[in-house]
């Protein structure tokens, strides 16, 4: 499986953000929470995303080292749902403008799918 560059670099950083954000959600960091907490998303429920968006990150990254796409598609499709359900949770609150990250990396996840997938 060889990715091209342009989608080598979309996936990688989504593989960044993603475990970045995670590993903010899961150590309980009060800023990473308080976007959550907002717009009525539980902790627990805020860190199971978390912990979902790292073991995408981890994912992502094992699956370009060991260059199995199988890990890949897993890790994308992941983040895919976690952003779902912050859409869902920005909707329910009303405040669909903050919601804008979520559906930027759920915009930039569907085209790496579908890139992925393709090729």
């Amino acid at each position: 499986m060889t990715f091209d560059l342009p989608l080598l670099i979309i996936t990688i950083v989504l593989a960044l953000v993603s475990s970045v954000s995670g590993i903010a959600k899961v150590s309980g960091n009060p800023r990473a929470l308080s976007a959550p907490r907002s717009v009525g998303s539980p902790d627990g429920l805020s860190r199971l995303a978390g912990m979902l968006e790292l073991l995408a990150g981890i994912s992502i990254v094992l699956g370009l080292v060991l260059d199995f796409l199988d890990l890949i598609v897993w890790g994308l499709v992941t983040i895919w749902i976690v952003m779902i359900g912050a859409l869902f949770f920005h909707f329910k609150s009303g405040k669909i403008k903050s919601g804008f990250p979520a559906f930027a990396i759920l915009t930039v996840t569907t085209i790496a799918l579908t890139l992925a997938m393709a090729g």
